[in-house]
């Protein structure tokens, strides 16, 4: 049985906003880092409390922290030595095997995400930008009054209009293809597989295999926790167009070409059920628009490019162990949108999502690694992720068709990581006991 009342709300809810903000802190003096947790954990939604509350409340946060945070707050070096190995070292150690590199290295990072002063981060979704703003002034008092807690930096979100449903910069529909955890309430919408074991995306609980895998001790933070890792990418809204331009001499075959590299339509709709033209209203329907599989559907890659976006992100019947690979995804867009016949102004938009599993390694780390920038991938040969992954100019993009396959070769970048960081979500009887570790009593 799911705890609710001890699960970060985030975790399994997602928050009716518009907007949001998150703020990357740092302690220069653990009990200033604790006060200043004690005091935000006050705002801070469990499962239980965010559904209960939905229709009337208009912010929802969320906490976590890096393993340099854990130590910052006062953690005690043997429960420090208890997290998974991925965790301690952080994102930037790890960028060559998550394919940061080049233009993409933790170099180029902002916001001072690849520093070890990173030590927390609150997330912020609200209703509306009043919402937001007074949320903002709020914090930035509970931040005045706590010695040696400084904000590093911070990233407003927005939506993108239209706002009828979520969707990127670029125009394609998001939020389509979620895992659904048992116990969790929710059913699976048809093609998406059955719910998932709870060990999959949260501490403590069984996972697919039936093992509670060892978790952070001592017992308090075992329990009702998870991981995140945090990408920030810049997307080249700008270039992409001009990719379509170039590939496409009707807005038809633009939109063909867009969806060639997604694996859907920008409306959602999957080329597998719609190969030849947009059925927006099919991209609409969660009840249809995961309907479909590729083994038995689309094996060559005729309607959906092996190497699409979606086709390596979830491999769906193609690939073993899909149950052990699944993760959880929220965050949104930050950056304002480009009129449609707009050339690129340099402001910078993009995505910022946190990736949410048990384990960093077996589940984000082994997407980065395998399915976004193996270039091998399906036997392609020298291709990445056309959307996110590490593009560098040299790589290529192959669209099966009869009688004679398409080859794009040099394909751009369409976004760039600015920033990102592995994060411990505790549950909330942990961000109380993080809060009281220098208590005497």
């Amino acid at each position: 049985m799911l705890e609710f009342d001890d699960i970060q709300y985030i975790l399994l809810t997602r928050a009716p906003a518009i907007t949001g903000r998150y703020e990357f802190l740092s302690f220069r003096n653990a009990a200033g880092g604790r006060a200043w947790l004690a005091a935000v954990l006050e705002t801070v939604h469990s499962v239980e409390q965010a559904r209960a509350s939905v229709q009337k409340d208009n912010r929802w946060v969320s906490v976590a922290f890096t393993w340099n945070g854990l130590r910052a707050l006062g953690m005690d070096e043997a429960s420090l030595a208890t997290f998974p190995e991925e965790f301690k070292q952080g994102m930037v150690a790890r960028a060559e095997m998550l394919g940061d590199t080049g233009a993409n290295h933790p170099q180029n990072w902002v916001g001072g995400l690849a520093g070890p002063e990173l030590h927390a981060l609150v997330i912020l979704f609200a209703r509306d930008t009043q919402e937001r703003q007074r949320c903002e002034a709020e914090h930035k008092r509970l931040v005045a009054r706590c010695a040696g807690v400084e904000v590093l930096s911070s990233l407003d979100l927005e939506a993108t209009p239209p706002f009828e449903y979520a969707h990127d910069h670029f125009g394609y529909r998001d939020r389509l293809s979620q895992p659904v955890i048992e116990g969790a309430g929710e059913e699976p919408t048809p093609g998406s597989g059955g719910p998932l074991k709870p060990g999959e995306f949260i501490l403590g609980y069984p996972d697919e295999e039936g093992v509670i895998a060892n978790s952070p001790q001592p017992e308090i933070l075992a329990r009702n926790g998870s991981y995140m890792a945090y990408r920030c990418l810049q997307e080249h809204v700008g270039a992409f167009r001009d990719f379509l331009r170039e590939h496409g001499k009707t807005p038809e075959e633009q939109e063909l070409m867009a969806a060639k590299l997604m694996g859907r339509w920008r409306s959602g709709a999957p080329l597998v059920l719609t190969p030849d033209k947009d059925d927006p209203a099919l991209g609409a329907d969660p009840q249809r628009n995961n309907d479909f599989n590729y083994k038995q559907m689309d094996p060559h890659g005729y309607a959906v490019p092996l190497g699409s976006h979606i086709r390596r992100m979830n491999p769906r019947d193609t690939a073993a162990n899909m149950k052990r690979r699944r993760m959880i995804r929220r965050g949104g867009t930050y950056g304002p949108p480009l009129p449609e016949e707009a050339p690129e102004d340099g402001i910078e938009r993009g995505i910022a999502a946190f990736i949410i599993c048990a384990s960093l390694i077996r589940q984000f780390e082994f997407a980065q690694n395998v399915w976004v920038n193996d270039r091998n991938f399906h036997e392609l040969g020298n291709e990445r992720d056309p959307v996110c992954g590490n593009q560098d100019g040299t790589l290529e993009y192959k669209i099966p068709k009869r009688p004679i396959r398409k080859k794009i070769t040099g394909l751009p970048a369409f976004t760039s990581v600015r920033g990102g960081a592995y994060f411990f979500l505790p549950g909330l009887k942990a961000l109380r006991y993080l809060a009281s570790l220098g208590d005497t009593r």
